[in-house]
């Protein structure tokens, strides 16, 4: 039953909801490329590749995030789309921890004041929101489409 749940997708663009959820599973893939981006700029021009533990942290988020963004377009499906967005909440959360944590994390501590800080987070929240909303517009293109061919069949 969860398999059949998570492995539903947007089906043929044919009808209005399945092009939305197209839309909002390949923006919010975007959204996550588009974190990883700036996590690898961090990484690579700001200096944070010199930062204990943190460096390496950056690095690992800016593949997997490229990595998730771009399978979350290619399969545009609902399991793609919980990954993405448990990415997004775990960077958004790693984010915070630097940030509220007396010694920040790894003894590492972060501002609203950093480069890209707030643009970084507010991608980040919005990625999660968009696979929200393409994981319930699969759900529920999924259901009616099965209601549909329920109501249409003979008893």
């Amino acid at each position: 039953m969860l398999k059949d749940v998570i492995g539903r997708g947007p089906g043929r663009p044919t009808t209005a909801g399945a092009v939305a959820a197209t839309l909002a599973l390949v923006v919010g893939g975007a959204l996550l490329v588009w974190s990883a981006y700036i996590h690898f700029h961090l990484w690579q021009t700001v200096g944070y590749k010199h930062i204990p533990t943190i460096g390496p942290l950056f690095i690992v988020q800016s593949i997997a995030g490229l990595v998730l963004g771009l399978t979350v377009v290619a399969v545009r499906r609902v399991w793609a789309a919980i990954l993405g967005m448990g990415f997004a909440l775990s960077t958004i959360g790693g984010f915070l921890l630097t940030v509220a944590l007396p010694k920040g994390l790894f003894n590492f501590k972060e501002s609203w004041s950093a480069p890209f800080a707030h643009q970084a987070f507010a991608i980040e929240v919005a990625a999660t929101v968009v696979l929200i909303f393409a994981g319930a517009l699969c759900l529920a293109g999924s259901a009616s489409s099965t209601r549909a061919g329920l109501a249409g069949s003979p008893s």
